[in-house]
């Protein structure tokens, strides 16, 4: 009888990763909430977000983006010159800035590449720098007016800041309840945006729940929606100041 030999621990990650994403898409693209998520699956709602917004498993990020993406950034713009000049080779570009100090992973170097490949256009001449109004828009544009590169671009944003990743959620799913009025669903939003722990979020969800009859009426009857029209933009300024 051969003995089984056990599986690498990388692998056992992998095969976790892969599982782990299954398990959470199957109820994130049903629309489900990611606390709802959070609560059936057993995990931290970070952890659900993470892979929630990867397309596969090995896009989840390792929660450290920060300091990863950080250790990259002074080397964009050799990377970038270097890929105008006809060097599209991750590998062989993360030896070359390895040579003049970079110690983060190749990955890393392929993930920002990514950007610049998906666009079909030359890369810049210095790092694009995200601002508020175009995070803004990346966070609040419906998914189908998002092209590749806009997309790699909000899952690095979310990836790398929990607060806003959480903002954005709250967003998108009161924009679900506004435009498929479903005004039965505004209790469960309200409970989601204090869990979220962010003051100026609790502050609005107290106020929506002042004017609970008001603001369910106007995510249900099509009528009235002024009201709640105002409501989504004070989430979405928020988002944006944040």
């Amino acid at each position: 009888m051969v003995e089984e030999v056990p599986a690498p621990m990388e692998g056992l990650r992998a095969i976790k990763r892969r599982e782990r994403h299954a398990a959470v898409h199957a109820l994130y693209d049903k629309g489900v909430p990611i606390q709802v998520i959070a609560q059936t699956l057993g995990l931290d709602r970070k952890t659900v977000r993470r892979y929630a917004h990867a397309a596969t498993p090995d896009d989840v990020p390792s929660g450290t983006g920060s300091r990863r993406y950080g250790r990259v950034h002074p080397y964009l713009p050799y990377l970038y010159r270097r890929w105008n000049e006809g060097c599209t080779d991750a590998t062989r570009l993360c030896v070359e800035i390895r040579a003049q100090g970079y110690r983060g992973s190749e990955r890393t170097v392929r993930r920002h590449l990514q950007d610049v490949r998906a666009s079909g256009k030359p890369a810049p001449a210095r790092p694009d720098e995200l601002t508020v109004r175009k995070a803004t828009w990346l966070i609040t544009a419906h998914p189908d007016k998002l092209d590749e590169s806009n997309r790699l671009k909000l899952k690095k944003l979310l990836s790398r800041c929990p607060e806003l990743d959480a903002v954005a959620e709250c967003a998108r799913s009161f924009a679900r309840m506004m435009t498929e009025r479903r005004g039965r669903d505004l209790d469960d939003w309200i409970s989601c945006a204090e869990h979220t722990g962010l003051k100026p979020l609790g502050s609005l969800a107290r106020g929506l729940q002042q004017d609970f009859d008001a603001v369910a009426a106007g995510l249900t009857l099509e009528w009235s929606s002024g009201k709640v029209e105002g409501n989504i933009n004070r989430v979405t300024d928020f988002g944006s100041s944040g």
